[in-house]
This record gives C-alpha cells, sequence and structure tokens, in this order.
C-alpha cells in the first residue's frame, strides 16, 4: 500500500501572522485573498487601497470589520496594529520602495511582488532599508516555492539529466491596453522584461542554482504601436552561464500567451509547459529509460508563500528568496537593457556560490520538514 503523504497540521490561530495587503488590484482580489484560505501560517489581518468602498466589501467576506479597511494615506495607523506583522505590497513597480520603506519604519515585516524596485540601485536601497529597520523583507517569487520547480530543480542539479549543455524559456503575452500601468514606464521601469521576462530569468538562475557570467540582448519598440511609445514589445536575450551553458530567452507584450521552461542535458531532458501559470503546471522528464510526468498534491502557490514568510517572520531566519535575491536579478535586467542598447555582451562579476543570494529552504507540500 502506498505512503500517504504527512499533512503538516494548521498552525493555531493564536500563533499565525496577520498580514495586511497593500493593493486591491486584479492580483490581490482574484489570486491572494482567496489564497488565503489554504494558508495554514498566515491570515489576512487587514487591506489598505485608494478604493475603501471595494476594500470593505472584500473585508466582510473575510469576516474582518469596516475598521480593517485603511487608505493608502493612513497607512502609517497600522503601526497600532500588532496583529498586524507583515505586509504583502502589491503596487506598481515604482511605489514598492515608498510603501516599502513606510512599512519598515513602522517595524512590519514585507512581502513584496516582484519587480521588488525599478532598477538594481533602487532595490539595493529598499534591501538596505529593511535591514537598517530590522524587519524581514521577501521577494514574491512563487515559482522558488512549488514542487513542480523544485522536481525540475533536482533533476537539474541531481544528474538525472547528465550535464547540462543547453536552456531556454518562452514567456510572452498579448497586452492589448494601451492605458495599463505596464506599459508606462515610469510606473513599470521597463516593458516585459520585469514584468514576465524576470519570470525566465529567476527560474533559469534557480533550477541551475548558478550565476549568469554574462548576457546579450536585443529589443523590438515598433513606432507605430501606441502601446509601445514608452516600453519595449519584445526582448530576446542570451544568459551565458558557467563552464559554456546557454540559455536562450524570449519575453513579449505582443505574442499570444505562452510560458515554457526548457533544459537539455548529455542524458536526459526536461520540459514545463506550462511553466508559469498560477495553476496547471506541467513537467515532463526525458531520459534513456522514457518519458515521466510528476504529480502532485493539489497546492496553492500564494499560499506557500504566505506560509513560507509567516515561518520566517516567527523564527527570524532569512526567507529563501529575500531581497538581495531580487537585487540579483535586476542587476541581470540592467545589463540586458545596457547590452540592446550598446549591441555587445555585457560581462557580470562571477558569483560561484551555489545559490549564492538565498536564504532557509522552504518546505514543501507533503514533504514532512
Amino acid at each position: 500500500m502506498p505512503r500517504k503523504p504527512h499533512i503538516k497540521p494548521p498552525t493555531p490561530e493564536s500563533r499565525r501572522v496577520g498580514y495586511a495587503i497593500v493593493g486591491l488590484g486584479k492580483l490581490s482580489v482574484e489570486e491572494l485573498i482567496p489564497a488565503v484560505r489554504t494558508s495554514q501560517e498566515g491570515y489576512v489581518a487587514a487591506l489598505v487601497t485608494s478604493e475603501l468602498d471595494k476594500g470593505r466589501e472584500f473585508a466582510r467576506a473575510l469576516d474582518l470589520k469596516d475598521s480593517d479597511v485603511y487608505a493608502y494615506d493612513d497607512f502609517e495607523a497600522l503601526a497600532q496594529r500588532e496583529d498586524v506583522q507583515a505586509v504583502y505590497i502589491v503596487l506598481p513597480n515604482s511605489l514598492h520602495r515608498e510603501f516599502i520603506t513606510r512599512a519598515a519604519k513602522m517595524g512590519k515585516h514585507i512581502l513584496s511582488e516582484k519587480p521588488l524596485g525599478m532598477n538594481a540601485k533602487d532595490a539595493q536601497k529598499i534591501v538596505d532599508t529593511c535591514k537598517k529597520a530590522g524587519v524581514q523583507l521577501m521577494t514574491a517569487y512563487r515559482c522558488q516555492y512549488t514542487p513542480h520547480h523544485w522536481a525540475a530543480r533536482d533533476a537539474v542539479q541531481g544528474g538525472r539529466l547528465g550535464t547540462v549543455k543547453l536552456l531556454d524559456s518562452i514567456h510572452v503575452q498579448v497586452e492589448d491596453d494601451p492605458t495599463a500601468w505596464r506599459l508606462q514606464k515610469d510606473l513599470a521601469g521597463g516593458g516585459p522584461l520585469p514584468d514576465v521576462g524576470i519570470y525566465s530569468v529567476n527560474t533559469l538562475r534557480f533550477v541551475t542554482g548558478q550565476e549568469p557570467e554574462w548576457v546579450f540582448a536585443t529589443l523590438h519598440q515598433p513606432k507605430k504601436d501606441k502601446r509601445f511609445r514608452e516600453v519595449e514589445e519584445s526582448v530576446s536575450f542570451l544568459l551565458g552561464f558557467p563552464d559554456g551553458v546557454t540559455a536562450t530567452v524570449h519575453t513579449s507584450y505582443g505574442a499570444f500567451k505562452t510560458d515554457t521552461l526548457r533544459v537539455m542535458g548529455d542524458r536526459g531532458s526536461l520540459l514545463m509547459d506550462p511553466a508559469f501559470t498560477y495553476r496547471g503546471l506541467k513537467l515532463s522528464i526525458e531520459d534513456s529509460a522514457g518519458t515521466t510526468v510528476p504529480s502532485f498534491p493539489d497546492y496553492n502557490q500564494f499560499g506557500l508563500e504566505f506560509d513560507h514568510f509567516a515561518q520566517r517572520v516567527r523564527d527570524g531566519r532569512a526567507p529563501w528568496t529575500p531581497g538581495e535575491e531580487a537585487v540579483q536579478d535586476h542587476v541581470i535586467m540592467d545589463a540586458l537593457y545596457e547590452s540592446a542598447r550598446s549591441g555587445e555582451v555585457v560581462k557580470l562579476k562571477g558569483v560561484k556560490k551555489k545559490d549564492a543570494f538565498r536564504g532557509t529552504k522552504p518546505q514543501l507540500p507533503g514533504s514532512g520538514d
């Protein structure tokens, strides 16, 4: 009889970490708030929004009071809320630094959507602010917390594929709303690269455990398309990893939704398709024994993030994806934009240590860790 996976019981409510969700856009409404119901370690204690009526409506659905909803101008009132230990920043990229700084001054721990800042310099200032304030900072790289992505990582680093030779990733989607904040450079910092392309960059680094040594990029910004007056439509680039391993990446706001990750070794290969969606991830691994498609118990990616950060808030250890992990992605993206402007290969500072910018390994569903 197969052994049933260990199911960890929920943490008692009195020990769960209370979160304030800052921003009630599509991600918060459709994913984060529902994910709270799957979280074993955290819960939503407050909401912060510019739309107070909308906030109160969601508060009631969460059994919160109208007084648990705050306007952005009243954000500092959370300092008096002992039940709010952490905030989850879900705002346009240009606002991350402001609200992270305000939260840090209140002594609140911070979980922030990616990208952490507008560029590497901005992201580093955020990290420095949180360190000075003595608060935890985690970047919400949900793909580093799923069993599917960890199985891919284990196949790559455990030798199942042999010696890794090539990698590729595609993450594209059509952005057809010309008024979207993601198409405004002063709010987003760039186009598809810091929004969807960052998944490819971050996940390639995660599955290999290594950092690229050089980058080369080209971008396309059509002059006659009003959507792309400020940001690029597409970026294609190469990442050069140690030992001659090269990754090819395409990201775009002008191509039909596709998100894949492929790793090719001399004794096997793996494919994730889809690789970055909120649900329905699929991993297949092919080697001399044939093709296997691993399966896992149901899980919620955002719930896993909530739980991991809540554990780190309580035990004081660094989260698996701290601010430093985000800074490194910004360093790479800044180099990619530089390469696209110059037409040259841009070399990066060598990093030999495996998982150099990561913290405490997360628990996976059913692991019993």
